[in-house]
């Protein structure tokens, strides 16, 4: 239950450094978004939590692949 509480403290420490460095720099704002910090943490708790190598590996392969098409959002 605790690493729980852990790993919902720094998700949502890190969305609001983002929006707050956002209001005063947009550009500082993005470079924080665009770092694949979600997708880091989500392997690292991964890892931690099942010891699979292969199934976080697994998981950053489709990451890789659900990367691209997501970038079409940004065109819209």
């Amino acid at each position: 239950m605790v690493a729980i509480i852990v790993k919902v403290i720094l998700t949502a420490l890190i969305v609001v450094a983002i929006g707050e460095l956002g209001k005063r720099s947009t550009f500082a704002g993005a470079l924080l978004a665009s770092l694949p910090l979600t997708s880091l943490l989500a392997l690292i708790w991964l890892y931690r939590d099942t010891g699979d190598s292969l199934q976080a590996a697994q998981m950053a392969r489709s990451i890789f692949w659900l990367v691209l098409p997501s970038l079409l959002f940004f065109l819209v």
